[in-house]
């Protein structure tokens, strides 16, 4: 049936992990949205939550990186960071195979598509999931575009793959939903953590949510990584949620810019045409 659910929202480590930190105003907005979020998420009834994230080197390495993946397991482990620094607790997140393996055919159709039968969780998977399904027992996909090891797929190849989930999802009974989680700008893990490009990301942000394609495929690496830094690549993420609600729009609900959790942290939905 139709996807049930698209959004978006950042998953940065510290989200969590220096909580305490923060401005609390601040992190009281970007809470609240992302309680908005789990609150209309829970709504859609979805059987199923396909995560596009840019996983960091838990599964994939220079040695074997697919530009787009899915996982295909009943059960997922993690997440693999320190439960001290992360706070959150590791543990087993169910999947479908079953499910996962129909959707991957789907998508071969219009893209190629890795997929790895063992799937290790990370920040960019359990921080969305510690917001968004506190009691962990909704079924995931887990998706991943690579953002980390250059050639990078460009953005309008994001955008085909968001595509081609939606239509995966369409043609599978289960009621569907997906979260893209990334970005925006930062710059994680260099003298430069903490700095975050707030015009950049706003820019970005007007773009997602219009689902201007040319606009939103139009970023090349060079720009986003002088304007955004590394992390920016992680666009590609929310890009791909475009692509599967082409035709609709965006809304942000929350945009704050938070120093401490190294990120914009943004919490936002797409409209679905036709969603069930």
């Amino acid at each position: 049936m139709p996807l049930v659910f698209a959004g978006a929202c950042s998953h940065a480590p510290g989200i969590t992990g220096r909580a305490e930190r923060a401005d609390p105003a601040a992190r009281e907005r970007f809470y609240a949205a992302m309680e908005r979020l789990r609150l209309a998420l829970e709504a859609a009834r979805p059987d199923a939550l396909i995560l596009v994230a840019a996983e960091h080197f838990a599964n994939f390495f220079m040695s074997n990186m697919p530009a787009f993946a899915l996982g295909m397991a009943d059960e997922y482990d993690g997440p693999i960071e320190d439960e001290r620094f992360l706070r959150i607790a590791r543990r087993r997140v169910p999947g479908n195979r079953d499910l996962s393996e129909r959707l991957i055919k789907r998508v071969l159709d219009e893209v190629d598509v890795a997929y790895a039968e063992e799937w290790l969780i990370d920040h960019g998977i359990a921080v969305p999931l510690h917001f968004l399904t506190p009691r962990w027992d909704l079924p995931i996909v887990p998706a991943n575009i690579n953002c980390q090891g250059p050639p990078l797929a460009p953005p309008h190849r994001a955008y085909a793959f968001g595509r081609a989930l939606r239509r995966a999802a369409d043609a599978v009974p289960e009621r569907v939903a997906l979260i893209g989680t990334g970005g925006l700008s930062h710059w994680p893990a260099t003298p430069n953590s903490g700095k975050i490009n707030e015009g950049w990301d706003r820019e970005f942000l007007r773009r997602w949510c219009a689902n201007d394609k040319a606009a939103l495929t139009a970023y090349t690496d060079e720009d986003t990584y002088r304007e955004g830094g590394q992390g920016g690549f992680e666009i590609r993420t929310f890009i791909a949620v475009a692509g599967a609600a082409e035709g609709g729009t965006g809304e942000v609900w929350c945009y704050e810019p938070i120093p401490i959790f190294a990120v914009g942290c943004t919490a936002a939905v797409m409209s679905l045409p036709g969603a069930g």
